[in-house]
């Protein structure tokens, strides 16, 4: 499968989002003390309130690192103080920010697992992205056989089984960042639309059960990240440029 990209790049000191580009951030989760201190009291009271829930420290940990991170990504695009951000969320949960003073219309959307964050930002279309840490204790062919669509089924059943851990998680993560871009959740089951997800294949949407012209409307992308991580970018367009950004925990600041 062909590569997004090997490079990560440190953002510009003059950092632009220009109407045509896509900017998709990796961000290394440090929960260091020091971090948690600098990005916790840019949280709004609800999502000090989510940090507070999680039932591990850990897990709370991450989620503030990279929602302090969202912010701080976001009110550099805005010129505005990250803790000032307000954000909507639709019936299903997806976040958008809720108002600015600028003419931009910024999209955005966020995945993490395990050590990793990625933030993917652009303007004026939907977009979804999703990143899996590969684990090996997990059943691959049962949970195959239960969500992915019949032209799937079929391509995974005669995969050799070397490749069907790669593959399992390339159909997983292009299957998220579509849903994710599309922001309605589950209630699009994952069985009712095709991708693309063999080794070494170029990403795509493929087919949808519920309306021809669908695919023909979005880009799926591979990012390639770090070993042990496979992850995918869904765009609501055909023509746009991908750039791609390193933001390290001594930078949060930016």
């Amino acid at each position: 499968m062909s590569k997004a990209i090997d490079s990560w790049l440190s953002p510009p000191l003059n950092l632009k989002l220009s109407s045509q580009e896509v900017h998709i951030w990796r961000v290394y989760i440090d929960t260091d003390d020091s971090i948690l201190k600098k990005l916790q009291p840019l949280l709004s009271t609800d999502e000090r309130s989510k940090a507070a829930r999680f039932r591990f420290e850990k897990d709370s940990a991450k989620y503030i690192v990279t929602r302090g991170t969202l912010r701080t990504i976001l009110g550099r695009y805005l010129s505005q103080k990250p803790e000032d951000l307000k954000f909507s969320y639709n019936q299903y949960g997806k976040p958008a920010l809720h108002s600015s003073d600028t003419n931009q219309s910024i999209s955005f959307n966020v995945s993490h697992s395990h050590e990793l964050a990625l933030i993917a930002v652009t303007q004026n279309r939907n977009i979804g992205v999703d990143i899996e840490y590969v684990r090996t204790n997990v059943n691959y062919e049962e949970i195959a056989e239960r969500f992915f669509s019949p032209a799937e089924k079929a391509v995974w059943r005669v995969l050799p089984t070397s490749v069907k851990q790669e593959a399992f998680f390339n159909c997983w993560t292009r299957k998220e960042a579509y849903i994710k871009a599309k922001g309605m959740g589950l209630s699009i089951p994952l069985n009712e639309f095709d991708v693309s997800f063999k080794p070494r294949e170029p990403a795509a949407l493929l087919n949808t059960t519920w309306d021809e012209q669908e695919a023909s409307r979005w880009s799926l992308k591979e990012i390639t990240l770090a070993p042990e991580y496979i992850a995918a970018l869904a765009v609501e367009a055909s023509n746009y440029q991908l750039k791609f950004w390193q933001l390290n925990s001594l930078c949060h600041k930016l």
